[in-house]
């Protein structure tokens, strides 16, 4: 796997890749060479059978400050004021957001410390998420008069409109605990516990057949932009798809002989 002095990379022997924000200085912002390695160790995770799940955490107080601002502002001395560079960064970001969502892998993101802006819609990305109640979590753009636009893409697929507009229209930092309770995070937990409530989740994921994980991910993120009837129609012929493949068939029988199954991802 990918390792780097910024995204660190360790896959344990359950299939659970754990990659780490690991640039402190910055306080693990979506610099350019962030951007650039998680869109590569994304892409090489999912494609890696291997994997089976991958938890993001982070180093350090801050899980992720979102985009570099000095870096950002470094690209306004181009000639055309940074527009060329916003875009290429705002795109490549938002590569490596949608990198997640396609991922065939869940992806659980481990959050510790505080997330914002673009740090806050790698959180939402996330399949699922586990937070410390030490974290903390804001889309603070309208502070600096720069709307959390694209945050606002993933935070609002996570949360209900009312409590997505509020984050974005206030920037005001929310608890892990309210976290909760709107649904950016699954569950909240004390520092101590933060790993073990993790890799409680994570392995039992493992365990599936991760030819189901894959089409049931791939399925839920299409059915949710459909009308009912398109997502009944579609889902339908997944689970047909589904009910022919080799793990269906083999988890079946272990069900009705009360038995283990015995997965060939397949």
């Amino acid at each position: 796997m990918l390792t780097s002095d910024i995204l660190l990379a360790d896959l344990d022997v359950h299939g659970i890749l754990r990659l780490t924000l690991n640039d402190q200085g910055r306080r693990n912002a979506l610099s350019e060479a962030m951007l650039t390695t998680l869109r590569v160790a994304f892409e090489q995770a999912s494609a890696d059978p291997a994997v089976r799940v991958i938890v993001l955490a982070a180093t350090g107080p801050a899980f992720c400050a979102g985009h570099d601002l000095k870096e950002m502002t470094a690209g306004r001395a181009s000639d055309d004021g940074g527009k060329t560079y916003f875009a290429h960064v705002m795109s490549l970001c938002a590569s490596v957001m949608q990198g997640i969502v396609t991922c065939s892998k869940p992806v659980i993101a481990e959050v510790r410390g505080v997330a914002t802006a673009a740090g806050c819609q790698l959180v939402a990305s996330c399949d699922l998420a586990i937070a410390a109640d030490t974290a903390q979590f804001s889309t603070p753009g309208v502070h600096i008069g720069l709307f959390c636009s694209t945050p606002m893409v993933a935070l609002s697929r996570s949360v209900a409109s009312k409590h997505a507009m509020e984050m974005l229209l206030t920037g005001d930092m929310v608890s892990a605990t309210r976290a909760a309770e709107i649904g950016l995070v699954n569950r909240v937990v004390v520092p101590d516990a933060l790993h073990d409530a993790t890799m409680q989740i994570a392995l039992k994921i493992a365990s599936k057949s991760s030819m189901t994980l894959a089409t049931g991910k791939r399925a839920y993120y299409a059915q949710r932009e459909m009308t009912l009837g398109d997502a009944y129609d579609y889902a339908s012929g997944v689970m047909v798809e589904n009910m022919l493949a080799q793990d269906a068939h083999e988890g079946i029988s272990a069900f009705i002989e009360k038995r283990k199954p015995e997965w060939q991802d397949a």
